[in-house]
Order: C-alpha cells, then structure tokens, then sequence
C-alpha cells in the first residue's frame, strides 16, 4: 500500500507511482541537462503551517524530507517493475513565455527541482530559451511550446504516460488550466479561477511581483521557493565587449520603448569620456538598432543587431560593466548574471517586474501606471530622461564616474 500524501486542506490522496529511470524525452524534446536538488529539510507541514493531518483508513505521511506533495512522490524502485524498466516520473510545468518571464520564473523552477529531485522536470517554452533553461540547474528537458504574443499555446507535444505533476507557471485561467488538465495530470498546481472551479489553488493578487508570485503558489501547495534564488552561473564565453555599457533600446511593446535619440544622448556622453559602449537588440529590432548606431557614431564591432545568440548574449551581459535598458528581457539577464543595471520603468512599476534590492541595480520610475501594451511610449518613460539615466550610470558601485573619479 503506497502511503498517503496530505494537501494543503489535511486530505490525504495517494501519491502518484513510483519513479524509476530511463524514460525517453517526449518527441521533440530538447534535452536540458539539470542538475537535482536534494529534499528540503524539516517535518512535513501544511499551506497553514500545521502538520498536514491523515485521511481517515491511509497511512500518515512518512517521516523524513517530505513536502505535502511529497519530494519523489514514492521511493524510486531499485530494478524493473515486471520485467521491464519503470518509468521516471516526470513533472511538467508550463511557461511558454520569454526571456524575462523564464527569468523571473527561475526561483519556483528551482523550488519544484529541490522538492521532486528525482522526476524529469519538463519545461513547456520556446525553444530558443534552452540555453538559459539549461543554466538554471533545474530543468532536464525543454518541450518547444510558444504562442504569439502572451497567449496560451494551442497544444503541446506530450508523449507517454501523463504528467504525475503539472504546474501553471503561465497564466491564472481557464485557457492554460484546460491546456494541462487535458494531459490528465494526476496532480495539477495552479491559482484558483472562478472559470476552473475544480482546480482548489490560492488566488492571485493583480498587484504583485512576478517572482513573489509563482513563489506563492508552490508555498501555498507546501513547496518552499525563494524568490532571490536567481542567480546564474557565469557562461563559459568570453564577452565580446568586456567591461563596456550595453544599451538595449527595444522591448516587447512600443509602450516599453525609451526614445532612440534618448539612448544614443546618454551613448555619446558616456564615450565622450571613454566609456565603451555597444547596442543590443532583437531579431525584429534591427531598425533600433542602426538608428541608435548611426545617431551616436558607434562602429560596427560595438553593434550586437538580429538577435544575437544567447549565449553571446548571456556572456555580453555577465562581464558588463553596466546594462541600460527598458523593462524587458535582457534587464533581468542581467539581474541574473549580478552584472549592474539601470532599468527604466513605465507604464509597469518595478513593484512589478524590478531587480531585487541591491546598490547594483537602480530602477527609473516616475509613475502612473499605464497601458503596457500601448502602440506609443508611455507618458511615465518619457518623464525619464538622459541626464538621470547618466547620474543613475555614476551611482552603481565600481562604474567609473564620466565627471572624474569614481562613482560613490
């Protein structure tokens, strides 16, 4: 008799079957390899605090490094199972987002790898994110799922049997809840929504931080996450433009988009006094790109255009000697390899999506809250402007000051 699991509410259900070894990447899989977490410490506990209470007629939950979910769901077995090799079991979460939702996503992924260390954890995400899904210690496999925009991909490409745990790391309604439950997963983690009543998780706050966010979550069903644990290891690249300021003018929406001609002020004060500085962007970005080159005379070896690979990318940022940019993707890179920032904000609030706290990341903000998805940028980024984008350059610790010195 396989002994019982307490959720959040004191019930008692049976956890899923044991894992094993051996089972084969789901077709089209890319393989991620992680690195597995050991079991929390500490007795096991409910979403309250108590100890999780038995049903009524099923064994207590065992003692040792248990979470309410459990960190195998069952003890691995030691050989075949009927002759033939037992399948791992596998955890799949869903966030098929970008670069900065993977990011701020990387605290839970590292919270579901310490409580399941010896499932296959599954990340659904484009598959250009690999490199960095891979970094992130926690994930073993990446399944390429993406949609245009935000939205919930259609389907996902999922062989086997179903997922024993499936976590909504995407969205907090019906289309990302229906998208897993229809792989029957035996267990499902997401927030609650009047449209999926069945599904009993916590609600979510309109006004909170992302990586606070997912964190709650997994607490609430019994995981412990931190939402600082999101630092990256450093790439073993060498950065094309060691110690220079990197400037990203794009975002994801023109609503996000600090001026060109803003940008390349600020590019042509800092090298004005020797700073080097070179220009990122997107693959869809090229036009940014060749408007702030040309505007601050910057030569062809400092212009990273068309998307540069991301492990370039990565290596870029980690031996930067600071990154401006906007609310995007590349800011939370950033944030991940401990390289200085300056972030400029508007119309989403850095409460939302900022740095953690540190003297190494300033966020620019000047409110109100506006239209993330407007077609114009937003009234509270224009408030921003290059002389305190500069004065913000000269504050981070170690950055040298273009007014002499160093900076304090």
């Amino acid at each position: 008799m396989r002994s019982a699991v307490a959720t959040p509410r004191g019930r008692a259900v049976a956890p899923p079957a044991s894992p094993g070894v051996g089972n084969p990447a789901p077709d089209g899989a890319a393989p991620v390899p992680g690195t597995a977490g050991a079991a929390r410490d500490g007795e096991p506990v409910a979403a309250d605090g108590t100890a999780p209470a038995a049903a009524d007629g099923n064994d207590a939950v065992p003692e040792g490094p248990w979470g309410p979910l459990g960190p195998f769901a069952g003890p691995a077995p030691d050989g075949p199972v009927d002759g033939a090799a037992a399948p791992r079991a596998r955890v799949l979460v869903l966030r098929a987002l970008g670069l900065g939702d993977l990011l701020a996503g990387v605290p839970a992924l590292r919270a579901l790898r310490r409580s399941f260390p010896r499932h296959e954890l599954v990340l659904a995400a484009p598959a250009g994110l690999a490199p960095v899904a891979r970094a992130t210690g926690a994930v073993d496999r990446l399944l390429p799922a993406s949609a245009p925009g935000r939205a919930v991909p259609r389907a996902l490409d999922w062989t086997g049997p179903p997922p024993d745990v499936a976590v909504d790391l995407h969205g907090d309604g019906p289309p990302s809840h229906r998208l897993l439950q229809r792989l029957r997963p035996l267990r499902l983690l997401a927030f609650a929504h009047p449209g999926t009543p069945e599904i009993e998780g916590p609600p979510r706050y309109a006004r909170e931080h992302e990586r606070d966010r997912w964190c709650r979550l997994l607490g609430w069903y019994g995981i412990d996450a931190d939402p600082t644990d999101l630092l990256l290891p450093r790439p073993h690249t060498a950065s094309p433009a060691p110690g220079a300021v990197v400037l990203h003018p794009g975002a994801g929406a023109p609503a996000r988009c600090w001026p060109v001609e803003r940008y390349a002020a600020v590019a042509t004060a800092l090298r004005g006094h020797g700073v080097r500085v070179v220009v990122t962007g997107g693959a869809d970005e090229d036009d940014l790109v060749a408007r702030l080159a040309e505007r601050a005379d910057l030569p062809d070896t400092d212009v990273f255009a068309g998307g540069p690979p991301l492990e370039l990318l990565r290596a870029l940022v980690a031996g930067a000697r600071a990154v401006v940019s906007g609310d995007t993707g590349i800011a939370h890179l950033a944030v991940a390899h401990a390289a200085p920032t300056v972030t400029l904000f508007g119309p989403v609030p850095p409460s939302h999506w900022g740095p953690p706290p540190h003297p190494r990341h300033i966020a620019l903000w000047h409110g109100p809250r506006g239209d993330p998805h407007g077609r114009r940028p937003d009234p509270a980024l224009l408030r921003i402007t290059p002389e305190e984008v500069l004065r913000a350059v000269r504050r981070l610790p170690g950055t040298p000051n273009p007014g002499g010195g160093n900076a304090p």
